[in-house]
């Protein structure tokens, strides 16, 4: 199975041309283009994958472009939206791990890297975000349910505040109600 590895273009006579997703132990996932996800074990993808004929390199060129737009252009949408990116982790917690310890002695502890945790943290920020644009987006809520389904929100992001020292930028840190 070492000829096939994740990201090489395959071809197979009924299922046309493909690209190998996964290498799992003796089982090979190819995607193709017009057949979808298809699993081999070895000795099938050793007797039915080839290199794709030199008539279909083009084609496979063309649809690599048109693939990899349509990927860069998701990715600046979710950029743009909040969705993904580079929340840095403030520098002095880069390596470091969160030990839970049990009140109980005869438990044992567990550890989780700190980077872990973090991107835990900020996906729930991300995905309060898209909470937060639905409900604004949405037309069968009332300005007065909106408002107070944003004050659900606005909490939610104080009871976070605990998890801001772990930002290294201070733009990406929750915000809650501020006190008047």
């Amino acid at each position: 199975m070492e000829e096939f590895y994740t990201g090489r273009v395959v071809y197979h006579k009924i299922f046309k041309t493909g690209k190998v997703v996964r290498v799992e132990g003796e089982r090979l996932i190819v995607n193709f283009i017009t057949a979808g996800v298809k699993y081999f074990n070895e000795a099938e993808a050793e007797t039915e994958l080839s290199d794709p004929p030199p008539q279909q390199e083009q084609e496979i060129q063309e649809t690599n472009m048109d693939y990899n737009m349509v990927k860069e252009t998701i990715r600046e949408i979710l950029f743009d939206e909040g969705l993904i990116g580079m929340v840095p982790i403030a520098d002095k917690w880069n390596g470091g791990e969160l030990i839970l310890k049990p009140g109980k002695a005869d438990l044992q502890e567990k550890s989780i890297p700190i980077e872990t945790f973090f991107h835990k943290i900020v996906m729930v920020r991300n995905q309060l975000r898209v909470l937060e644009q639905n409900i604004n987006a949405s037309e069968k809520l009332t300005d007065s349910e909106k408002v107070n389904l944003q004050q659900y929100i606005t909490r939610c992001y104080g009871s976070l505040t605990t998890f801001n020292v772990l930002f290294g930028d201070k733009k990406d840190i929750f915000v809650g109600a501020k006190k008047e």
